[in-house]
């Protein structure tokens, strides 16, 4: 990973901080981005468009990301959800809106009979009138769907399954024990990169988007998926991972379904057994390019700083930000 394309690509996302997700159940998936590409790290969860910049068509951005609410509950098999709920989840992704603003927008789709509306007792709920296009292109679905929440769901259910992964191998494995969690958390790690791959692939189609902005880190997603993939078995990278990575709209599996969690994780844990010797090659072969890559940055920068320091010698060296998204694979 190229760090001047990185670094590049800091500098131009606008008021950073600001985007960065601090909700306590997502921030178990920077734990494992952290942990498994750390290269990625503060970058996966960009979210920003253009509209909310400009004060334009916010009306459209506001219903756009409420009904892409709608399509998270919906593929967890929650059909029906309240305001409040679409208020805190709102929240855990973009800029907050008052419960008011939210409850006239849940009106305008009600009565343009894009949601269903029931009331059960004092709770009033709604869904959506009828269920979400299937085979449809990307384009026209982000047209109608934020896929904001529904792809960060699906990397929370698996970043979930990475962080507990000692629980699905047996002990009785003895000396292998340890290398399966490794290659159960390796392909995990890796439906979890292909996940926002996928996110960010349909981010560039959003007519509220800054498409360059993401076209740039859809780029970035995909070199680290390639250093971690490149010499694995088709069957692994391009069959399980490649299913588990995407959602049902676009044929993806649906993990909602009833003993479906248990069917993934079961076939992981095959995999990592099958797989050993490939991912031992590619975890081998990803470290050392990784090192390599280190080595060759820590040359730059020190050539740089020795430049540096010769034409003003009072200059601090330190590069805060390279110490910032420099770490070490700990896999």
């Amino acid at each position: 990973m190229a760090q001047q394309e990185i670094e590049k690509l800091y500098v131009e996302i606008p008021k950073f901080e600001s985007l960065e997700i601090k909700d306590s159940k997502l921030k178990l998936i920077d734990k494992v981005i952290q942990d498994f590409a750390p290269e990625l790290s503060f970058l996966y969860q960009f979210r920003e468009d253009e509209s909310e910049e400009q004060q334009t068509q916010t009306g459209r951005l506001h219903e756009n990301r409420i009904l892409g609410i709608f399509l998270e509950s919906y593929l967890e098999g929650k059909p029906q959800i309240t305001t409040a709920d679409v208020v805190s989840v709102y929240q855990k992704y973009f800029k907050e809106l008052a419960r008011s603003t939210v409850s006239n927008y849940l009106n305008i789709l009600k009565r343009e009979t894009t949601l269903f509306k029931e009331k059960k007792g004092r709770t009033v709920y709604y869904s959506l009138y009828r269920e979400p296009p299937v085979e449809i292109k990307p384009f026209w679905f982000t047209r109608i769907f934020c896929i904001v929440p529904a792809y960060f769901n699906r990397a929370l259910n698996f970043a979930k399954l990475y962080s507990s992964a000692g629980r699905y191998i047996d002990k009785e494995n003895n000396g292998e024990r340890d290398i399966l969690i490794r290659n159960f958390k390796f392909i995990t790690g890796l439906i979890i990169l292909n996940i926002f791959k996928n996110r960010v692939s349909k981010c560039i189609l959003c007519q509220f988007s800054k498409s360059e902005i993401y076209k740039k880190l859809e780029e970035l997603i995909k070199l680290s998926i390639r250093d971690r993939s490149d010499v694995l078995s088709d069957d692994l990278a391009g069959g399980l991972i490649t299913k588990c990575s995407e959602i049902p709209i676009f044929d993806g599996i649906d993990i909602s379904k009833e003993n479906v969690e248990k069917d993934i994780v079961n076939e992981i844990v095959r995999s990592a057994n099958a797989y050993k010797k490939d991912i031992e090659y590619q975890v081998m072969l990803t470290l050392r390019r990784r090192e390599l890559k280190l080595r060759q940055e820590r040359g730059i920068e020190e050539e740089a700083n020795i430049t540096s320091s010769d034409q003003n010698p009072n200059k601090d060296n330190a590069n805060c930000f390279s110490s910032k998204i420099k770490t070490s694979l700990s896999w």
